[in-house]
Formats: C-alpha cells, sequence, structure tokens
C-alpha cells in the first residue's frame, strides 16, 4: 500500500510475504501477534508503567538534557546480532531531523547515533569506552532460555549460563563501579590502581526476554519502533 512507511514495512504485506515464504504464515502470524502485543500495551498502559513511554523519556534525558550523544545497544544473544544496525537505520533515519514538524530549526539536539554488538564481541571491542571513556547509555538485552545451551563433561553451567553472568555482571559494572580502596583490598599494584578504577554511576538499562521466538521478536521491534515514536513526539520531530 502506498501509506506503508519504508522503515516500518516489516509488518505490511511487503513485508510479511518474503518472510513467509522463507518461515511460513504460522511464523510471521505469531511475529504479528508479539508486534501487537506491545503496541497494545504502548497504547493503553499508564505512563509510569508503560515501557514505550519510559524508554523515550530514558533517551531523550539521555540525549537531549544530559548530552550523551551515543547509545549503545547489546544483544546478549548471537541471533540477535543485526538488531543494533536494524535498530540504528530505524531510529536514526527516523530521528535524526534538524528542524520541527513545522519545518523551523530545532533549538536542542535530537536524536543520537545508535551501534551495538552481541555479546562478548562488545566486551572485547569498545566497553573500555563504556565504562571508563566517554558515558554511553547501554541497552543490554538478554535471553532467559537459550536456543542452543550447551553443556560440557565437567561443568556444571552452560555456555549460556556463562553468557547471562557477563549480561548481568556489565550493567552492575557500570551502576557501582570499582574505587581505588576496593581495587587495594585485591591487592592490586598501586600503579595499576588507576588505570583499573572505574567511576560508575553510568547509565544503563537491561531487557530481558523469557526466550527468543517469532513472538518476543516481534514485541522487540515494536518495543524500539515504539519508543522512536515517542521520542519524536517530544521533540515535536516528524519521525515517519
Amino acid at each position: 500500500w502506498d501509506w506503508v512507511g519504508g522503515r516500518y514495512s516489516v509488518c505490511s504485506a511487503v513485508g510479511i510475504l518474503p518472510l513467509a515464504l522463507q518461515y511460513g504464515f504460522n511464523q510471521c502470524e505469531l511475529f504479528l501477534e508479539g508486534a501487537h502485543s506491545m503496541d497494545e500495551h504502548f497504547r493503553t498502559a499508564a505512563f509510569h508503567e508503560n515501557i514505550p513511554v519510559m524508554m523515550g523519556l530514558f533517551s531523550v534525558w539521555n540525549s537531549t538534557f544530559l548530552g550523551y550523544s551515543s547509545r549503545a545497544i547489546l544483544p546478549y544473544c548471537q541471533a540477535l546480532s543485526k538488531l543494533p544496525p536494524h535498530i540504528q537505520q530505524v531510529a536514526m533515519e527516523s530521528n535524526g531531523k534538524g528542524v520541527d514538524i513545522n519545518g523551523k530549526a530545532l533549538p536542542y539536539k535530537a536524536g543520537e547515533v545508535d551501534f551495538g554488538e552481541p555479546g562478548t564481541n562488545g566486551q572485547h571491542s569498545f566497553y573500555q569506552l563504556i565504562h571508563q571513556g566517554r558515558p554511553v547509555p547501554a541497552e543490554f538485552i538478554g535471553v532467559v532460555r537459550s536456543q542452543q545451551s550447551v553443556y560440557l563433561k565437567g561443568e556444571i553451567v552452560s555456555n549460556h549460563d556463562e553468557l547471562m553472568c557477563n549480561f548481568f555482571a556489565q550493567a552492575d559494572a557500570l551502576a557501582i563501579g570499582k574505587a581505588p580502596v576496593e581495587l587495594r583490598s585485591e591487592n592490586v599494584p598501586d600503579m595499576l590502581i588507576p588505570h583499573k578504577t572505574f567511576t560508575g554511576n553510568r547509565p544503563s538499562m537491561s531487557i530481558m526476554l523469557p526466550e527468543l521466538n517469532a513472538y518476543t521478536v516481534g514485541q522487540l521491534l515494536a518495543l524500539y519502533e515504539d519508543r522512536i515514536a515517542v521520542q519524536g513526539f517530544i521533540w515535536n520531530i516528524n519521525s515517519f
């Protein structure tokens, strides 16, 4: 249809048809049901319990008021490896505006630079900057039940258990940090203490999915699209 926006077309005929041919229409129906459930939550939930509204408010606060120009999207699930670039396109293309809905120049900064990598790939790539360099609001996405847990002989935890330990530890470290007195109690040499100290009090949020399937993927994509709409409403820009 001519009214389907290019960035939001996955739920339209032009988007669902190729997905249905690839995965079957039963899976696509679950995907659409998940997206619909999030949209209904966005439409009906009170603001203080409304997840897209709260996420949108956090993003506006972090970017426009606190001046954090970037945002990291960090799924601890390899199957979501393409989520950060997808949201990068949806968010930056939609809200990357310099004028309001009436064409007047914005008197404030709108939009963020989105980036991200899954799991431990990101930890060994750019987490150093997030912990000790420039503050970057981080959004961790975890899955309770793995699609493919692997248990090795003699190990009491699976690879997914270890991954989720990292998931929780990163958010804790960003919030709490590590002070010199704590490092000294761990017998860290004085010359290394400045290099191992990090301040904490850095913004992050954690999203937990019960499992990754077509339904929860639909919820997740709708959540981010609805959050983008909230930001557009507040900034008074034409996101669409």
